[in-house]
């Protein structure tokens, strides 16, 4: 009576939870006394009570349940397990339940990878609970190791359907991002056929949406990790252009949405599928539609369908912003077809301030791959003043949207984009030096990049400003930062603030002590050849200025370390440090005399003449223009 008084009645089962019926069903259902006949009837109840609200859900959880069915599990009767493992279906499909509990038990996956030969029932239903429980790495790889690959490989070919897309459903979140799984995947057969060639026949167009676009999420995660090369055919002629197909108006919301993502997964590090995704069934004009219209016009005689859609539409918008920012990562044409889409920049614009934080930061993506482009950074970044929302966006977004939005900035902060000097007015120094205390990596390296950028071929106020910004204290932390990829932007930034001969003396006069420790810091420590060389550069730049190659003659120290430098075993040190050489002892210059013999007394003309017999091309070159100086 119970059962058929809740059968699709809300009101009815919110009732007999409150009435308490919950604890009282979990009772008989355990209790050993009780018929099978009666435990199975208790299971369905509590499955149908599961069905309604994710109230209804949370209160089942509360009573524990899950134990309780997983329990009933173990009995040896096939429509008692059936009906558990329905209801359990039912409760890991919520988003409420929490997907650990299903792995607190070490017994229980190898259980029900046992289960999986009982029936088509407990097939599908076992197939739902993984593909529904299986979030991230760990889960992946507890479910490998207790054989999912081998368990369910058969299913692909079952005669039921539903146990066929569970399966495929279940392989497609496997396979996600997982290298391991997805190399397994491919050598694996079934009935003579390669799992590749089974997923292949599933992406045809006479099979149903959901089963294309499953098996086509698929071979997109067997690609991407490796397993399958971007130049198969399976990857071009089937999967790429199936999942264009879901692009098309034609398509429900939701399939346009996983197309659309999916699609940007695929083609996002490869050049080719760019190429080749761009001019498939006018793709990039496709994804205009994706702003317009939530729904096609067949389906608006569903007046719900379309309240539906109406609520979910930012999914289409963040969707396309996502698929234009794979498809214009690296090609120049593409952009360009891109920005030429009717209101595109305007779009991008209105994505950066939109509420939801998935379309903000799919719109910073997708103005980020177009940022790569030195023709839109002087043209349509230009014309919109782009800058504008994306310090908006900067000022205090997750650290997820502030990556791209930073990196975004190094883009327009190059010395050919129009767009530098309104930036520098809206107080992006201040923004740029506190990314560079970010605990977060990718900040760190994005603030000071950005600042390098700024610095290069800039006026002495802008360089003294970032100096200011930065202060000595914060120059020593990022000079000792544990990335190379931070030292290196730090270098970079310091020889693009010492570059010009005014500037550099102007900024060695002020904090010149600062900056030698700095460079004896660097050359002293356990460093790589790029970074050695880079200051030698910086030591270089410092022995151009006029009064600032002062700070280098009286420095016996550093004077050491350029000479030793100078017979190092690796030529693009040695290059370097003659560099810093020359600029001391240029001729034309005040006081190059004293300094011509205070180097040769160090031995510095003995290397010289060395270094011209070099068979190094370069390196003898410029010893010999040295040797030159001394001849004058």
């Amino acid at each position: 009576d119970m059962k058929n008084a809740v059968i699709g009645n809300n009101k009815q089962k919110a009732n007999l939870i409150v009435l308490g019926a919950v604890p009282r069903l979990l009772y008989l259902l355990q209790q050993e006394s009780s018929s099978t006949e009666l435990r199975t009837e208790c299971a369905v109840v509590l499955g149908s009570l599961a069905m309604g609200t994710e109230n209804n859900v949370k209160s089942l959880l509360d009573c524990h349940i899950i134990p309780a069915l997983l329990q009933g599990l173990l009995s040896p009767d096939l429509k008692f397990i059936e009906a558990c493992l329905r209801c359990l279906r039912t409760i890991f499909i919520s988003p409420v339940t929490p997907e650990d509990l299903l792995y607190t038990d070490a017994t229980v996956i190898s259980h029900l990878m046992a289960l999986l030969s009982r029936s088509r029932y407990t097939q599908e239903y076992i197939c739902q609970i993984f593909s529904h429980c299986c979030k991230g790495p760990d889960h992946q790889t507890i479910l490998f190791n207790h054989g999912a690959v081998q368990n369910i490989a058969h299913l692909l070919v079952s005669t039921s359907y539903k146990v066929r897309m569970q399966a495929l459903k279940c392989f497609s979140v496997l396979a996600f991002e997982n290298p391991q799984v997805s190399m397994t995947l491919v050598n694996v057969s079934v009935d003579g056929e390669l799992l590749p060639q089974i997923f292949v026949k599933m992406l045809q167009r006479d099979k149903p949406i959901e089963m294309q676009l499953t098996s086509a999420k698929c071979l997109t995660s067997m690609c991407r990790a490796g397993a399958i090369r971007t130049d198969d055919s399976c990857i071009v002629l089937k999967t790429l252009p199936c999942l264009v197909r879901m692009c098309s108006k034609e398509r429900l919301l939701e399939e346009r949405v996983e197309g659309a993502e999916t699609l940007a997964y695929l083609i996002e590090t490869d050049v080719e599928l760019q190429r080749i995704a761009s001019i498939t069934d006018h793709l990039i004009v496709m994804l205009a539609d994706y702003f317009k219209y939530p729904s096609s016009v067949s389906a608006i005689t569903d007046i719900k369908r379309l309240d539906h859609d109406l609520k979910h539409a930012h999914e289409l918008r963040q969707a396309a912003f996502k698929l234009y920012a794979s498809l214009g990562a690296n090609d120049e044409d593409i952009r360009k077809k891109i920005i030429e889409t009717e209101n595109m920049m305007d779009r991008i614009v209105n994505g950066l301030s939109e509420s939801s934080i998935k379309v903000r930061l799919a719109a910073v993506r997708c103005l980020h791959s177009l940022s790569r482009s030195v023709q839109q950074l002087r043209t349509s970044f230009q014309d919109h003043a782009v800058w504008k929302p994306l310090m908006k966006v900067l000022q205090n977004a997750p650290n997820e949207i502030l990556v791209v939005a930073s990196s975004t900035l190094c883009n327009l902060l190059l010395e050919f984009s129009p767009s530098k000097e309104p930036i520098l007015e809206s107080g992006a120094i201040e923004l740029l030096c506190s990314l560079t205390q970010s605990e977060n990596l990718a900040l760190r390296v994005n603030g000071i990049w950005a600042l390098m950028n700024m610095a290069f071929q800039a006026e002495q106020k802008i360089k003294s400003d970032i100096l200011r910004g930065l202060s000595t204290e914060q120059l020593f932390q990022l000079l000792s930062d544990s990335d190379v990829n931070v030292l290196m932007k730090t270098l970079g930034l310091l020889r693009n603030l010492l570059s010009t001969r005014p500037h550099i003396d102007h900024i060695m006069s002020t904090h010149g002590k600062q900056i030698m420790q700095a460079v004896t810091l660097i050359l002293e420590g356990e460093h790589n050849i790029e970074v050695k060389e880079q200051t030698l550069c910086i030591l270089a730049n410092i022995a151009d200025g006029t009064t600032a190659k002062e700070l280098i003659m009286t420095n016996d120290d550093i004077l050491q370390k350029i000479k030793y430098y100078m017979s190092h075993s690796n030529a693009k040190l040695q290059l370097a440090a003659m560099f810093c050489i020359s600029n001391l002892i240029w001729n034309e210059e005040e006081g190059s005399q004293e300094r011509q013999d205070k180097l040769r007394d160090m031995g510095i003309v003995d290397i010289l003449h060395k270094l011209s017999q070099s068979s190094d091309p370069n390196l003898c070159d410029k010893a010999k223009t040295a040797l030159q100086q001394y001849l004058a």
